[in-house]
């Protein structure tokens, strides 16, 4: 074997050790980017805040979405009010899209579309 198709043979390897680790994460996820996404398409707005501050908004009475828990690390993911997150001191405005941005916050707020209801989101 010559050093040309040594080094093909080196590349070959590489992108199939690559494409079984992507399908390995793909299969292990079991559904959670799908879930995130459709929890997604209900927010017309999204916030990164604290921990600390989504847990106050748990303790408040909102119910964290499930997908939140799926992630890793686990992030509290809550739908709330406009101007309920207006009164959260660290609340961040992030673009509404899965992307490295939304995926860094330690915690999200989401507030939905006009017209769709939260209500089985909050306690009452």
């Amino acid at each position: 074997m010559n050093g040309a198709q040594a080094r093909r043979l080196r590349e070959m390897r590489a992108r199939t050790l690559v494409r079984a680790f992507d399908y390995r994460q793909r299969r292990l996820a079991r559904g959670v980017w799908f879930r995130l996404r459709r929890v997604l398409a209900f927010a017309s707005e999204a916030y990164a805040m604290t921990g600390r501050d989504a847990e106050q908004l748990v303790a408040d009475g909102h119910i964290p979405e499930p997908v939140g828990l799926e992630l890793e690390p686990a992030r509290v993911v809550v739908f709330v009010s406009r101007d309920r997150v207006a009164g959260v001191e660290s609340a961040r405005p992030l673009t509404v899209r899965l992307g490295a941005e939304l995926l860094r916050a330690e915690a999200l707020a989401l507030v939905p579309f006009p017209g769709v209801s939260f209500e089985r989101h909050h306690r009452t």
